[in-house]
């Protein structure tokens, strides 16, 4: 009897299993053109955050109700994260109005529906994710080893967004966001000479084209 209860144990472990990879299909761990096309964007439309010592980039989707006219989509707007051009980050920002009177735990029963049983309460918030805005304070975790989803609330109003992060690049985002300011800091200065210098050069442009251009009608 044991020698059957088993297998029939792990396959309902398995089935009861949820999927923290992905988010509407999007893959986290997949790659800047794989998820530009997917969501309908030209992956050229990608904002440059930092350049070195790695490149992190975002891109921006707004998803559109499908359906009728009433089907009105809750996500306002989905911001996708990128280091060397592999998706680490998604955050997707509620539209206040379409969850207009929802308690937290009504979103949180609606998120546990697809990502299974979660962590509630009051949780830190990790650096990394903080840094990216205002003050927030996690309401909610869904995670296994490899994936992890928060529910946010930001400090303001009664807006919340969910963020769904690939564990293994956060340490070398951080550490690549840390030494990219560093590194700005470093730079400062000789940038903003550099922007002086370019300045004096098309004030000096400019005040030759005048000079010769009111030079030859001047009359005493």
């Amino acid at each position: 009897m044991t020698k059957f209860l088993i297998p029939f144990l792990l396959i309902s472990a398995a089935a009861s299993a949820r999927d923290l990879s992905t988010y509407r299909g999007f893959q986290l761990g997949a790659g800047l053109d794989a998820v530009a096309k997917q969501a309908g964007e030209d992956p050229a439309q990608a904002k440059t955050i930092h350049r070195r010592p790695a490149l992190i980039q975002e891109l921006e989707w707004r998803p559109q109700a499908l359906g009728s006219s009433s089907d009105a989509e809750p996500a306002k707007d989905v911001l996708f994260s990128f280091y060397d051009g592999q998706l680490f980050r998604i955050a997707v920002h509620y539209d206040h109005y379409q969850i207009d009177g929802m308690t937290t735990a009504d979103l949180v029963d609606a998120i546990s529906a697809q990502y299974g049983n979660a962590t509630t309460g009051a949780l830190p918030v990790d650096s990394a994710t903080a840094a990216y805005g205002d003050r927030e304070e996690i309401l909610a975790q869904w995670q296994d080893a490899e994936y992890r989803f928060e529910l946010v609330q930001f400090s303001y109003g009664r807006d919340y967004k969910l963020v769904g992060t690939l564990k293994s690049l956060e340490g070398p985002v951080r550490a690549a966001t840390s030494e990219a300011l560093r590194l700005d800091l470093q730079d400062a200065p000789q940038r903003e000479a550099a922007r002086v210098a370019k300045e004096d050069e098309k004030e000096r442009a400019r005040l030759d084209k005048a000079r010769l251009a009111n030079k030859a009608k001047f009359k005493p």
